[in-house]
């Protein structure tokens, strides 16, 4: 299969790119120093804009950081009904992680909507099984839990905790460290269910530089990955998509929404 990358560029406020929100974790900025804290926020939005996801501390099944094997569980530090989700103190010289995971929501569609969602994502085995059983014009029930990783330098001391395995079920795991990074550098992203590849799926690749947003929709190769380039400084998203048919009652499908952020100077 020929690696296929989309590439399009919005003007702020002129268009939206996308029918389907994005979820991801805003840090206050990318780089610190140990003895400063990160003010982090959970947010959701199209086009990497994003408002406050004002998520309840229930909604959230796991919060922490990790770095070198360790993780610390954040979830205590949770402020209700604040825009800010949390502050974190970074002590330690390194790559730090911050992971979180919702529980599963429950959302209804109509056919129209489910139809251009699968379009906007690249699900095309979903709309193509639809087809087949003759449901392409149902309205569906689906569950979706959300899946974010956000990566964060500490002083100039780099490792790896940004390679590795976070438990997701889809994980999107960089090959570089991101903040090894500069403008004009090749970067691969492997994209793995359960420890194995997944081959043709389409992840997107987000970029917010001066008031616009760039998006390249790029397809898995066999071996999972995908490579694009820095094209500019400032914050970077990857998401991906992955929709299974559901195991509990109440719903046809089950949807695994994924992000990693992180930015470049």
């Amino acid at each position: 299969m020929k690696r296929k990358i989309i590439s399009i560029t919005c003007l702020l406020g002129w268009i939206t790119l996308v029918q389907a929100k994005e979820f991801w974790l805003q840090p206050d900025r990318f780089l610190f120093q140990p003895g400063e804290s990160l003010v982090l926020g959970l947010k959701t939005g199209e086009n990497f804009i994003g408002n406050p996801w004002n998520v309840g501390r229930q909604a959230i099944t796991r919060l922490e950081r990790q770095h070198l094997g360790n993780a610390i569980d954040l979830l205590a530090l949770v402020k209700e009904g604040d825009k800010n989700l949390v502050t974190i103190p970074l002590r330690q010289e390194g790559t730090h992680v911050i992971l979180m995971e919702s529980n599963n929501s429950l959302e209804e569609k109509d056919s129209d909507r489910f139809n251009e969602f699968l379009k906007d994502e690249g699900l095309d085995e979903v709309l193509a099984y639809r087809e087949k059983t003759r449901t392409f014009n149902n309205p569906v029930k689906e569950f979706y839990s959300c899946h974010t990783k956000l990566l964060v330098q500490v002083g100039n001391a780099r490792d790896d905790s940004y390679k590795r395995p976070d438990g997701f079920p889809v994980e999107i795991i960089p090959e570089q460290n991101p903040y090894a990074l500069r403008k004009g550098d090749p970067v691969r992203f492997k994209i793995m269910q359960q420890g194995k590849p997944l081959f043709g799926v389409r992840v997107k690749v987000w970029n917010r530089y001066n008031n616009m947003t760039t998006l390249q929709n790029i397809y898995t190769e066999k071996n999972g990955v995908i490579e694009t380039r820095i094209s500019n400084p400032g914050p970077w998203m990857v998401s991906v998509v992955k929709m299974v048919p559901s195991k509990q009652p109440g719903a046809e499908w089950q949807s695994y929404r994924v992000s990693l952020v992180f930015g470049i100077e």
